[in-house]
């Protein structure tokens, strides 16, 4: 072959080269998930207690209380998985859990991942209209992967993890190796990701007290006029090895008929 012809056989080559199309780079798994979220048909909302997904005025307050979440994360760099409670029951916890949940989701830069973890009086299902059939009891006791208990709400970027049914006690699976590799696997998968639990009121039951060591924070909700000074005084002093975040002032009386929310946050 003389040289001129392979001189003319380097230059086809050279030239298929050029032509073939590059690859297109795979979108980070990330970016997958969180568009995947988004395509997801969002359930209907009946209850009206889930301002937060609607245009009701008190959204607004749960904005600001999500504003001041991001920015300790910000400061921090490690407040991302957070327990939600309260002294006594009816305080709003799990209303205010939800919420903030919701405010936080619908923010482009944040996936949320809302855990039932009031095993003793799970609602947060009931709110959104949902009837599971697994979630944090199954992955507990019977070794479910995670994956298969949790639920897309098409609500912004929200993901909930029901309770799964209740248990008469429990702190046991709290305390468990089994629940700090979930909320190990829960935090770590997305580095954007607030992971915010439900948990019982934390006067008459230890599973908060349990839960939020191994938790970056804890907000702490005390309604107007529920619980009682010495009440909210034992409860914050059950929680000192815990990491406090704030307290929100709930249902707060601004004027007659009036309802507002307060947050004091460090």
């Amino acid at each position: 072959m003389s040289r001129i012809e392979q001189a003319i056989q380097k230059a086809a080559r050279l030239r298929e080269e050029k032509e073939e199309p590059h690859p297109i780079p795979e979108r980070s798994e990330r970016s997958q998930d969180r568009e995947q979220l988004l395509r997801v048909e969002a359930i209907p909302i009946t209850s009206p207690y889930l301002v937060a997904a609607n245009g009701h005025a008190a959204a607004e307050e749960y904005r600001k209380l999500k504003s001041l979440v991001v920015s300790l994360n910000r400061r921090e760099r490690t407040v991302r998985t957070l327990a939600v409670t309260s002294a006594v029951t009816e305080e709003g916890k799990s209303i205010t859990s939800l919420n903030l949940a919701l405010a936080l989701a619908q923010d482009y830069d944040h996936t949320v991942l809302l855990v039932d973890a009031d095993l003793r009086r799970p609602s947060l299902h009931r709110y959104l209209g949902l009837k599971p059939e697994v979630g944090l009891v199954q992955c507990l006791k019977e070794g479910t992967a995670l994956s298969k208990a949790l639920i897309k709400t098409g609500l912004g970027k929200l993901v909930l993890l029901p309770a799964g049914g209740t248990v008469a006690d429990p702190v046991e699976l709290f305390a468990s190796a089994r629940m700090k590799e979930l909320v190990r696997e829960m935090k770590d998968r997305y580095p954007d990701r607030y992971v915010i639990f439900d948990t019982p009121p934390a006067l008459p039951f230890a599973d908060a007290q349990v839960l939020a060591p191994v938790l970056d924070g804890v907000i702490f909700v005390v309604r107007e006029g529920h619980a009682r000074p010495q009440q909210i005084k034992d409860t914050l002093g059950g929680l000192k090895d815990a990491n406090l975040l704030g307290v929100v002032f709930n249902d707060a009386s601004s004027g007659p008929g009036q309802g507002s929310y307060y947050y004091n946050y460090r």
